[in-house]
């Protein structure tokens, strides 16, 4: 347990080592083949009869002979199961294993967690479950516990709030099969096994809760014939509740269990008494462990956990997406090619001052429609926040689309998120500088400093007041002090420094000049129709880049919040992209009508136009509240509203930029293709 409180330390440290010149070679976890070896007959001890102890009858029990369990741990190459988190999808509160009284080896030792897993809470320990390769057991006793009152409200609690046991072997998560609803169906599988299980008897208020204490483990391997060597594909568990019974007193090594014996081939079934928890009550924890080989070949071995059955969901999100694109297009393609054309030509072979004033339209605010906006240093941090977290993103888009960020990559995607978004601060900070000098503005170093503090400052808030409301609840989620100093060390030792760098860089190029200058005294807008109004057409523009997303929106919010891989970078790689042509499509066609009625107001428009469907973002986080979720705690539903508010705040920030900038790119070619006397 003192490991972790160091965690932070040891982060900080490997911040450090990713800054040093020097370069070494790695591989990415769970990209490195493992290579297991069966234990050969004549490397085992054998029984009194002559023959292996893992041959015919007795081949299934380590308990099957008298020599100790030692012994056979010395041959062949030994599989040592890791435990993960305890994890319920009604708490959304993560708690380590062995918070419970679950059997512990004679030693907890952490693995080496990075930071993403940390930030997840995953907490990841050897076990006492370990077994050789392609070696059957049955039947292994782990270990006997006697429960009392604290320890059965424990396991009581747990098994209330449906929290499910996460195991690792060889990089594979433990996964329960589902039964199929039709033959040829794939196979689907759950994360974990299910502490335990609460029954009501019918027409009492009884209620009594059993507790999954025997697993029956199946390793899935596959051979290579030549060098008589397996690797590890699959790593599946059925769990039971058995009341497991012996004869006279217990010992771990020498008690023959009556419910489950090797020398019988006696096996746990679903049929058996279940094992209660109460008071007092004693339970034997044991497991069988047969080896399954496996056609499937180690690259693919993930393709099974990453399945996803309902592929033609996400392709209809794709069609459905460009649709929307299409149509968008369509009309920004009108404007641009024929009503902007005709437009200009108009305007070009005007040739009195007469005709000129007599025309209306978006030519008549060329004095006005490049004049700073009220609020523009909030405007120009709000930019160069989105341009950065534009770039984390695609750049993390692209490593997940090769492969780099899998989920057999523990933490890989939320580490790679966090050092990207630090990294692009330089160019955060170039383009807040960019526009700033733009505006003709000076005090560079205060928009700097709001660019580097406003966003990270309140979203590390929000995540400082939520961590501690997982610190209440004792849960494993909770960030320790020394990793929540690392990511204050990213902040202000990398982030806050690139960002002054690119601050300066842009700061010190030209401003941007306007196409056409800009009068001294503002044009009076005329009134404008309601349907032109700031708040409808804000509101409209939000909707379409959210039904563009909201699809594959519904399987991101099902992966994070209902413990489900999501592999399907490729979809929303497609989809990203589509949005980002939606967000700048949306925005010109309303700035173009915005600026037609002769309103030069803009600047905020175009980036709240496209911004807006982060408000149709947090309304549909409240739906897949009430329809998908179970939560009961009060703590739990805080913390889903808190991380989806931060979330929402993020996209307001991603799209509004992108609209923005669509925005900026349009007023200045289309000024700058008319003459101005």
């Amino acid at each position: 347990m003192a490991n972790r409180s160091h965690l932070g330390f040891h982060v900080w440290i490997c911040v450090l080592l990713l800054l040093s010149i020097h370069g070494y070679s790695f591989y990415l976890p769970g990209v490195a083949p493992q290579d297991f070896y069966k234990a050969r007959n004549s490397d085992l001890p054998q029984c009194g009869s002559g023959v292996s102890m893992f041959d015919d009858i007795a081949k299934s029990s380590m308990s099957a002979c008298s020599f100790p369990r030692s012994i056979v741990s010395f041959h062949g190459d030994v599989l040592r199961v890791k435990v993960n988190k305890l994890a319920s999808t009604k708490t959304q509160l993560p708690y380590s294993y062995y918070s419970v009284p679950y059997c512990r080896p004679n030693k907890i030792v952490d693995s080496a967690e990075n930071l993403g897993e940390v930030l997840r809470g995953d907490r990841i320990e050897n076990s006492p479950y370990e077994f050789q390769m392609r070696v059957p057991q049955m039947c292994n006793v782990v270990c006997r516990r006697v429960l009392n009152e604290k320890t059965a409200k424990e396991f009581k609690e747990k098994i209330d709030d449906e929290y499910r046991v996460n195991m690792i072997l060889d990089n594979l998560p433990l996964v329960v099969p589902m039964t199929r609803l039709e033959k040829d169906s794939p196979v689907i599988y759950q994360h974990g096994y299910f502490v335990g299980r609460k029954v009501q008897y019918a027409g009492t208020k009884e209620e009594k809760y059993f507790i999954n204490n025997h697993l029956t483990f199946t390793v899935k391997f596959h051979k290579d014939v030549q060098t008589d060597s397996a690797r590890i594909v699959g790593f599946e568990v059925n769990a039971f509740s058995v009341k497991h019974q012996y004869d006279g007193e217990f010992n771990a090594k020498t008690t023959r269990l009556s419910t489950c014996d090797a020398h019988a081939k006696r096996m746990v079934t679903s049929s058996d008494p279940p094992q209660e928890v109460e008071d007092k009550k004693e339970i034997i924890f044991t497991y069988d462990i047969d080896f399954q080989e496996s056609d499937i070949k180690w690259a693919s071995r993930w393709d099974t956990y990453l399945l996803m059955a309902d592929d033609q969901v996400h392709w209809f999100s794709i069609v459905n997406s460009l649709m929307i694109v299409l149509f968008l297009s369509g009309m920004v393609a009108m404007i641009m090619l024929r009503t902007l054309y005709r437009d200009i030509s108009k305007y070009n072979q005007l040739e009195t001052q007469e005709e000129a004033q007599e025309e209306t339209g978006w030519k008549l605010v060329h004095g006005d429609v490049f004049r700073p906006p009220s609020n523009s240093d909030l405007l120009c941090v709000y930019v160069g926040t989105g341009v950065q977290f534009l770039g984390m993103i695609l750049i993390a888009m692209i490593f997940a689309v090769l492969g780099f960020l899998s989920p057999s990559n523990r933490g890989g995607l939320m580490t790679a998120l966090l050092l990207l978004w630090v990294l692009m601060g330089i160019f955060g900070g170039y383009a807040s500088a960019r526009l700033y000098k733009t505006f003709k503005g000076t005090e560079w170093k205060a928009i700097t400093l709001k660019t580097a503090f406003m966003f990270p400052g309140i979203a590390f808030s929000v995540f400082f007041v939520l961590n501690g409301l997982i610190w209440g609840e004792k849960s494993s989620g909770a960030v320790p002090f020394g990793t929540m100093f690392a990511l204050v060390f990213l902040w202000f030792g990398i982030s806050v420094p690139l960002v002054f760098v690119g601050s300066y860089i842009g700061f010190k190029k030209p401003g941007i000049e306007d196409p056409v200058k800009t009068n001294k005294i503002p044009r009076q807008i005329p009134e404008q129709a309601w349907y032109m109004s700031s708040i409808f057409s804000i509101l409209i523009g939000g909707i379409l880049p959210f039904g563009a997303v909201f699809i594959e929106l519904f399987f991101i919010l099902t992966s994070i919040w209902l413990q489900q891989f999501y592999y399907i970078f490729g979809f929303l790689f497609i989809v990203f992209l589509i949005l980002i042509v939606t967000c700048a499509e949306i925005t010109i066609v309303l700035c173009y009508f915005q600026l037609c009625s002769e309103d030069y107001l803009w600047w905020w428009r175009a980036y709240l136009t496209s911004g807006s469907s982060a408000l149709y973002l947090f309304l549909y986080s409240v739906f897949y509240f009430f329809t998908k979720l179970n939560i009961t705690k009060g703590v739990s539903g805080i913390l889903y509203f808190g991380y989806m508010l931060i979330a929402s705040y993020a996209f307001f920030v991603l799209t509004g930029t992108i609209g923005f900038y669509a925005c900026f790119w349009f007023t200045r070619l289309i000024y700058s293709s008319v003459k101005i006397d």
